[in-house]
């Protein structure tokens, strides 16, 4: 009986060895790992651990998003072959009210958004991270005679370089006061813009609506608007040694009929697709070895005006129908163009996805001016919140200023208000990593003062009745003598 007894009282712990269970968290969805840090100390320290984020990115199972807006609202739908969900998600813009935003690439799970014309932000969707980056003294030389040129007219991307540990966000624009072209590249390790000298295509509005680049193997691609050759269609721009140079497209596209191709990325593979006009088909054009001309595979899709987006655990073909589709919705392709599964019940826009990446608990790298920012901010503005859970103290600094914590949501995230003497009055949600996820402007906020707030569970409960009350309740039924 003891040995039972002892043996029910062992903690996983116990049971397996720390280097074991390590490796079964590395292989947990990503979606899933954040509410285990409240398992335990140990799985809490594991997980935060400095080098989880990068190995669980490399060899968990990728979890590929596609990022949708919605005004100034966004979706993350996410696909398989067996299911798919969506969540709303609220930008991370402090102007408010929030209004439209452009999004102009993504990388290893972060996004890179534009509202104010004046500044980008770098965003984390899984863990709220966010980080907003000055790019004013591009926008001033955007402006030609007074009046500002459209975004799309110049080339971006945002791409991440590992022999430096480093994110980079690349922008190619008009100098209109030079009356030149300008290509700058700002490290988000450093926080400083660089102009670099290398040799630009001409003209750079040949690429007009497909100015966004997409990221694969440590190098940013374009490809122009309009195709007019195969011969060096694709522009790629190297990360590492900042130097440009071209691919071809393969040599069978048909350009008179699919004049308007875009790039994917399928199953880490460079992909070139378009419509073709003569049999109402999609084109899939993948490159299944990186930079040799000879691997371009062809595949069709029998739908029309079919946006890929990404490939299945099965190397099934994922993707969606817009507005000029004979299918509207999510669909999944087989390589032979069978179609697989259609997903109708889901926020599914006119024009095509604005990003498809893959979520990951990954940080910006910060240099030691950033640190020291904080350091000052956490002496000043955060709040400190000190939690005790079955003998664990754990303590959260929350950035804001008098801030009282409310509750928690259903996936263990901090929800409370701003105070009187707080730099931001309202109720917040903050995440365990100290992140802001959301905002309630539109909400009753009455006196700060804390004691006027109770917080408490609706319930349908009764009072408990004590045997006097009970007896009342019997008199007062009873018939009187009277009657």
């Amino acid at each position: 009986m003891e040995k039972k007894m002892n043996h029910k009282s062992k903690s996983i712990h116990d049971i397996l060895p720390i280097d074991l269970i390590h490796i079964i968290l590395l292989r947990v969805p990503i979606r899933h790992v954040a509410r285990l840090k409240c398992v335990s100390k140990l799985w809490c320290s594991l997980i935060s651990g400095p080098d989880f984020a990068g190995l669980h990115f490399r060899q968990s199972p990728a979890a590929t998003t596609v990022f949708l807006k919605n005004g100034a609202m966004a979706y993350l739908v996410n696909l398989d072959e067996n299911d798919a969900s969506q969540k709303e998600v609220s930008p991370p813009f402090e102007k408010k009210p929030h209004s439209d935003f452009e999004v102009l690439g993504s990388c290893r799970g972060f996004i890179l958004l534009r509202r104010n014309p004046h500044f980008l932000v770098v965003w984390n969707p899984l863990t709220g991270f966010s980080k907003r980056i000055s790019h004013s003294h591009i926008v001033r030389r955007l402006k030609y005679h007074g009046f500002g040129l459209s975004y799309s007219k110049n080339l971006h991307g945002f791409g991440y370089d590992a022999s430096q540990d480093d994110y980079l966000v690349v922008v190619a624009y008009r100098d209109y006061e030079r009356q030149e072209d300008q290509l700058e590249c700002l490290s988000l390790r450093t926080n400083s813009w660089i102009n670099l000298d290398a040799v630009l295509p001409s003209p750079l509005d040949w690429f007009d609506h497909n100015s966004r680049g997409l990221f694969l193997n440590g190098a940013i691609h374009w490809v122009p608007y309009c195709l007019k050759d195969y011969t060096d269609a694709i522009l790629i721009f190297d990360l590492k040694e900042r130097t440009f140079s071209r691919i071809s497209a393969p040599e069978q596209l048909l350009i008179s009929e699919c004049p308007f191709p875009c790039l994917a990325l399928l199953g880490d593979c460079l992909s070139l697709y378009c419509d073709n006009y003569g049999s109402h088909t999609t084109q899939i054009w993948v490159m299944k070895e990186y930079k040799v001309h000879s691997s371009w595979t062809l595949y069709q899709i029998p739908c029309k005006a079919f946006q890929p987006l990404c490939l299945s655990s099965n190397g099934d073909i994922i993707g969606k129908g817009d507005a000029f589709s004979d299918k509207r919705g999510y669909l999944i392709y087989n390589v032979r163009g069978d179609l697989l599964k259609h997903f109708k019940n889901l926020y599914c826009p006119i024009r095509g996805a604005d990003a498809v990446y893959t979520e990951s608990l990954l940080s910006l790298p910060s240099n030691i001016k950033d640190k020291d920012k904080k350091k000052k901010r956490k002496k000043n503005f955060f709040y400190v919140l000190k939690v005790c859970k079955e003998k664990l103290n754990i303590a959260f600094l929350i950035p804001c200023k008098d801030f009282q914590p409310l509750c928690l949501s259903g996936n263990g995230d901090i929800i409370g208000r701003g105070c009187t003497w707080s730099d931001k009055v309202g109720y917040f949600m903050y995440n365990v990593r100290e992140d802001l996820l959301n905002r309630f402007e539109n909400l009753c906020h009455p006196s700060p003062n804390r004691k006027t707030v109770t917080v408490y569970t609706e319930s349908l409960l009764p009072l408990p009745s004590d045997v006097e009350d009970k007896k009342k309740e019997e008199g007062g039924n009873r018939p009187s003598e009277s009657e």
